[in-house]
């Protein structure tokens, strides 16, 4: 029937019990195919993760123009890794990056742009949090 209709016998199911097979043109289904995958590539959002640095003794101005990076990235759509790096005794005063982490994550979630994926913990010399974007549907 496929060579009377100069079109292909394709196994559609080989797995199935009995096994599909279709009678189709077999280059325009794989021509559609790969425009299908090329579509649903370029639709799809690869999501990175930026890390931005604060110290635990960091001036203001500094605070602010990091934490304009950290909005900026949430805005794109990707994740923020905030870290506090202490040097030094500093690490005896942990709670003040504590402090500095959650002030960044109030700023963030009071503007409504992301959720805390990982609330601040210390990890070695650094305190580490990370905020994700806001599913936007």
């Amino acid at each position: 029937m496929a060579i009377d209709a100069n079109l292909d016998l394709v196994n559609v199911a080989p797995q199935a019990k009995p096994p599909v097979c279709r009678i189709m043109d077999y280059g325009k289904f794989r021509y559609e195919q790969q425009k299908k995958e090329k579509e649903a590539r370029k639709n799809q959002k690869i999501v990175d993760l930026k890390e931005v640095w604060f110290r635990a003794n960091i001036d203001e101005h500094d605070y602010q123009t990091k934490m304009r990076n950290v909005l900026k990235f949430l805005k794109e759509g990707d994740k923020v890794k905030c870290s506090v790096r202490f040097r030094g005794r500093e690490i005896a005063h942990s709670n003040i990056g504590q402090k500095i982490l959650e002030r960044v994550a109030n700023e963030a979630t009071a503007a409504e742009l992301c959720v805390i994926e990982r609330i601040p913990k210390l990890e070695g010399r650094s305190m580490i949090m990370i905020l994700a974007p806001k599913a936007t549907h």
